[in-house]
């Protein structure tokens, strides 16, 4: 076996942009945590999908913060920040941009190409799923592949993108559900429930008054870039590989315990695996480990498989998704 020698000054440099970026991400949690109150899942699970360089799916009810952490989110992580809101009548030019015909002085014409708000670090789609499916398609493209093609000339997006979108699970009238294939774009389903009532009483004191408060930048994009190069260097034991796999496999229907997949419909693919696997590391990064373990797998299958996985009718009638990837997560170990 060749052995790889690795100077002295790699290992130091290597040590010392580990520390920076604990540190970095700590701050950023922290001013975070200032303006977002009872949360704290819904904001480490946000905080993940962008260290992973991904894109998440904010799934609650109204009033529920999720504007706000979106905005939050792109003051302590010093990112250009812009939110659309969809609407049935919603265009692809309305969010890409269009190009318009300009005269000059000496009368002649040309094109000049006007930059839509998906020209942003942290795209806010709001309640996307209220948009018509050819808006939907032309956001989605644009996050797979980071650019956007106008009359034939490719346009790149800012570096980091990211794009946080969310979806109203109750009112569904006049709304175009995604397409599965379109939900396996983003990296985590992020379920936003109700806060409990000591975090709603610090809401209440703290956000009705004449001050509210206001998240401080913590780090700026080239920092984050470098933090998600970081994620993706971040070594994974064999135990934490085989547990993705077994759990991913698993959740797939004719794989695994029979009791289990029986129930489903449709299972994820290797998408999910790839998903599960940078969010653990950004999850150890995160809080404050330079190694995942079998305990981000757990906190972190659900987020990664619920929307890309579905249970046949008769398993409908008697158990949830959840239930079914509770039943998986208990097999961890």
């Amino acid at each position: 076996m060749n052995s790889i020698n690795v100077a002295p000054s790699e290992t130091a440099a290597a040590a010392e942009a580990a520390e920076r970026a604990l540190d970095h991400i700590g701050r950023a949690r922290a001013a975070i945590g200032a303006v977002i109150f009872g949360q704290d899942e819904v904001v480490e699970q946000a905080l993940v999908t962008i260290l992973a360089g991904g894109h998440g799916l904010l799934v609650g009810v109204p009033g529920l913060a999720k504007t706000k952490l979106v905005e939050t989110l792109g003051k302590a992580l010093g990112l250009a920040e812009q939110r659309v809101q969809f609407t049935p009548d919603l265009l692809p030019a309305d969010i890409i941009g269009s190009e318009v015909l300009e005269e000059g002085a000496d009368r002649s014409r040309a094109f000049r190409f006007i930059k839509g708000p998906i020209f942003a670090q942290l795209l806010m789609a709001d309640e996307i799923n209220r948009a018509s499916p050819r808006t939907q398609s032309a956001l989605l493209q644009a996050m797979q592949e980071h650019h956007v093609s106008v009359a034939g000339k490719r346009y790149d997006l800012p570096q980091p993108f990211h794009v946080l979108a969310t979806q109203n699970p109750l009112e569904q009238e006049g709304t175009y559900p995604l397409p599965e294939a379109q939900l396996d774009r983003f990296l985590l389903q992020i379920d936003v429930n109700y806060p409990d009532r000591a975090s709603e009483r610090r809401v209440l004191l703290e956000t009705t008054g004449e001050r509210t408060a206001e998240a401080v930048q913590a780090l700026d994009a080239a920092e984050l870039i470098e933090i998600q190069r970081l994620v993706r260097r971040l070594p994974v034991g064999d135990k934490v590989v085989d547990a993705i796999l077994d759990l991913v496999r698993a959740a797939r229907p004719g794989e695994g315990d029979p009791a289990i997949a029986r129930h489903v419909s449709w299972g994820p693919g290797p998408r999910a695996a790839q998903a599960l696997m940078l969010a653990t590391r950004a999850r150890a990064l995160a809080t404050g480990r330079l190694a995942p373990s079998l305990d981000d797998v757990a906190a972190l299958a659900a987020p990664v498989l619920r929307h890309r996985m579905a249970l046949n009718f008769a398993a409908r009638r008697e158990m949830s998704v959840a239930d079914v990837i509770e039943k998986l997560v208990a097999r961890i170990g």
